[in-house]
């Protein structure tokens, strides 16, 4: 598998991927929100300062991850797996070349946050390392609240790797 930074033109495939993954939440209350995003969405997002890195296995895009770089830290979100390769560690491989660009740019906290009603991510996240470091309450526009958990990662100096370009 080989993880590379996203540039503006991948914002097509950042959306194909995102769509693909979050379709799963169609039916929460309220459906996650990444699926009214667009391709322009995405696009405008790339030219406020987001970055996002894409997974490909044999050349073909089968996750990915967005994220800015705030104060507070590293704070990613959307991280999408298509479903048929979702179980596969392909999550874990994103975040762990997610935290290998944050030792890059001198950045040692990854923040994100989940919803309680997706206890699987929680456990993820949980399971490589992040712990949960606040709960809240979102008050959407449409009067419905959804809980969630804010999670944070401290790196060490000793995550030390490279994220591999695609040529």
């Amino acid at each position: 598998m080989v993880i590379d930074s996203a540039k503006s033109s991948d914002a097509p495939v950042i959306h194909d991927l995102m769509i693909k993954a979050f379709m799963e939440y169609k039916n929460e209350i309220p459906p996650s929100s990444a699926l009214e995003e667009t391709v322009q969405s995405v696009l405008d997002a790339f030219k406020k300062g987001e970055k996002a890195l894409i997974a490909f296995e044999e050349n073909k895009p089968v996750g990915m991850v967005r994220f800015q770089l705030k104060e507070e830290g590293l704070y990613f979100y959307r991280l999408s797996v298509i479903p048929r390769k979702q179980g596969k560690g392909i999550a874990k491989e994103i975040l762990k070349s997610l935290e290998e660009y944050a030792n890059k740019v001198d950045i040692t906290t990854i923040l994100c946050k989940v919803r309680m009603t997706v206890p699987k991510n929680i456990q993820l996240y949980s399971s490589i390392g992040y712990d949960i470091y606040d709960e809240e309450v979102v008050h959407k526009p449409n009067g419905i609240n959804i809980k969630v958990v804010s999670m944070k990662k401290e790196l060490s100096s000793s995550t030390i790797g490279c994220i591999t370009s695609r040529s």
